[in-house]
């Protein structure tokens, strides 16, 4: 691998780039795509002009409403939806008729579309504007999902997303977007459903997603300093979701912690964890933890959004408790 080092929001960018000039039925849309919230399309409009380059209304139901249409019709549109929370105020074509059209026409429709959209807490931006929806989006059939933690995979997962005739949910985590990562100059795509273990371990086996892969990483360092052998799994996509990876490394390792931001209850930890009771019960030798944010909407205060999610520490103290 070379060692070009590029933040993540570039490596979105750059990506975005090679597949415009790779296929011209790829094209972008969303509110302020010029003017570039976290930079990402920054420069885009020069580059490739309106046509391919659309600023919208503030309508996340038009903008996802107008990209099915498009998609039906071959084209490959690629929105924007400014915050994950915004996910909301589209549902209904998100859910009846993004995710369904392929299935309801026998495959006669196509539905090749992404909806690119930042999520996650760390800006003090309050309840409406933090929330780590991914969960939810596991609930239905037909929606692919991607949570990638660094500039080589989002490039790589955004690339093979544009490429897909089913519907991707493309989860960006905010914080992410300026950390660096080492992304090669040529083409790389990565297939969905393929985990990384992003660090090798004997002891406990953690799977975290998003910003959680960071956090869950700096854990291991502390814990290899006290002569526990920690491996962290990122899944990489939540739909489809590689168990195998999981339960190998469960296997292993015998026990398993879940780490994710987006809120504990009904989370993507939850759906781990009974996967892995159905599959792999009796290789653990302790239940499984899960880590995940408080069933509250997120607080404006830094101090108490920071108390909301799992952290270095309390990574490191849950893995202690499980080793007991």
């Amino acid at each position: 691998m070379s060692e070009r080092l590029i933040t993540g929001k570039d490596a979105i960018r750059e990506a975005l780039i090679e597949e415009m000039k790779r296929d011209k039925n790829v094209f972008l849309l969303g509110e302020d795509l010029v003017q570039s919230t976290f930079g990402v399309t920054e420069g885009l409009l020069e580059e490739f002009g309106k046509e391919r380059v659309r600023n919208t209304p503030i309508s996340e139901n038009a903008i996802i409403g107008a990209s099915i249409g498009a998609a039906l019709t071959g084209m490959r549109p690629v929105a924007e939806i400014m915050f994950a929370d915004f996910l909301m105020d589209a549902m209904d074509p998100i859910v009846n008729t993004m995710a369904k059209a392929r299935f309801m026409t026998g495959g006669q429709a196509k539905v090749p579309m992404v909806i690119r959209t930042p999520s996650g807490a760390g800006l003090s931006a309050a309840a409406q504007h933090s929330q780590s929806p991914e969960a939810i989006f596991m609930h239905i059939p037909g929606i692919r999902i991607a949570v990638p933690s660094t500039p080589y995979d989002m490039k790589g997962l955004l690339k093979t997303a544009i490429r897909m005739d089913d519907p991707v949910l493309f989860f960006e985590h905010k914080m992410l977007y300026y950390e660096g990562g080492d992304v090669p100059e040529g083409e790389y795509t990565i297939p969905f459903g393929n985990a990384d273990v992003k660090r090798q371990g004997r002891d406990v086996t953690i799977v975290a997603v998003l910003v959680m892969v960071k956090r869950a990483l700096m854990a291991a360092d502390t814990l290899a300093a006290q002569g526990i052998d920690v491996e962290v799994v990122d899944p990489r996509t939540l739909n489809p979701l590689d168990m195998e990876t999981i339960i190998n490394s469960v296997k292993k390792t015998k026990r398993l912690i879940t780490v994710e931001e987006g809120v504990k209850t009904g989370g993507i930890g939850a759906e781990i964890a009974a996967r892995v009771a159905e599959e792999a019960l009796d290789y653990l030798d302790a239940p499984v933890k899960r880590l995940g944010a408080y069933d509250i909407p997120i607080p404006f205060s830094p101090l108490l959004e920071e108390l909301m999610y799992p952290t270095e520490d309390s990574i490191v103290e849950a893995v202690k408790k499980l080793l007991g």
